[in-house]
């Protein structure tokens, strides 16, 4: 993710914050374990997250080399850049999202909490259908700590962690059943993450996208504040991809 402050998307200068190149600074960093690269381009395994780092101003070289790890039809997630993809390539979705910064807010455990293990995935991808919090995958668990609750025996909410810069680290998989929403379920997962996450030493973040103006609403309200705006783009490269 590059940028060069809060607000701004642009070249990769003047970074405040390990947060503002997240996806690179953690597969270079505390992710490195699951960095896949081919030349200057990055991406985690595609069942983990289509979260990919390219350089600030790619070239054909750069795009070709995406296009090969994520292979024929793969789905990749890009921040920061200022243009799109070249031409051949499916632009799935062009969202503007909101970082934020949850260095101010009342981490705090939950009770009800659990730790969620491998045995939960099956669990864990039938809710995340359920709600569509963002990509998870069958081995997005393995990047982070992620919390549930149980209601007789059945997971009706979640949270987790993403992305890991170092010193960072971003909260995602947020999401509550629909039958289970307004108890503020997903509140308490949130702040039970972020608790975790400052046991480490390490500064909890967000991304949300900025059309989900609720979501924004509430993490305000928990102390979260604005740090930078950038575009998500999601895209697939072409039928063709060249040989790695």
């Amino acid at each position: 993710m590059a940028g060069n402050g809060p607000g701004l998307d642009g070249p990769a200068r003047n970074r405040p914050h390990p947060p503002d190149d997240s996806v690179r600074s953690a597969l270079t960093g505390p992710h490195a374990r699951f960095a896949r690269r081919r030349g200057d381009a990055l991406s985690y395994p595609p069942d983990m997250s289509p979260f990919t780092a390219l350089p600030d101003s790619p070239g054909d070289a750069d795009w070709a080399d995406v296009a090969a790890l994520a292979g024929p039809g793969g789905g990749v997630a890009l921040t920061g850049l200022a243009a799109g993809p070249p031409d051949g390539w499916e632009v799935v979705t062009r969202d503007t999202v909101f970082q934020l910064v949850g260095d101010g807010i009342a981490a705090a455990p939950d009770a009800e909490a659990v730790r969620l293990t491998r045995v939960d995935v099956p669990d864990m991808l039938a809710l995340a259908a359920r709600t569509r919090p963002g990509p998870f995958l069958p081995r997005t668990i393995e990047m982070g700590v992620y919390l549930g609750i149980r209601h007789e025996g059945r997971l009706v909410a979640m949270a987790g962690e993403r992305l890991r810069p170092p010193g960072w680290t971003e909260i995602s998989g947020v999401c509550t059943d629909p039958d289970r929403r307004g108890r503020g379920l997903g509140t308490r997962l949130v702040l039970a993450v972020a608790a975790g996450i400052r046991e480490r030493g390490e500064t909890p973040f967000l991304h949300v996208v900025a059309s989900n103006t609720a979501a924004l609403r509430l993490y305000e309200s928990l102390g979260f504040r604005l740090h930078r705006t950038m575009t998500l783009l999601i895209t697939r490269p072409p039928a063709e991809v060249p040989a790695g």
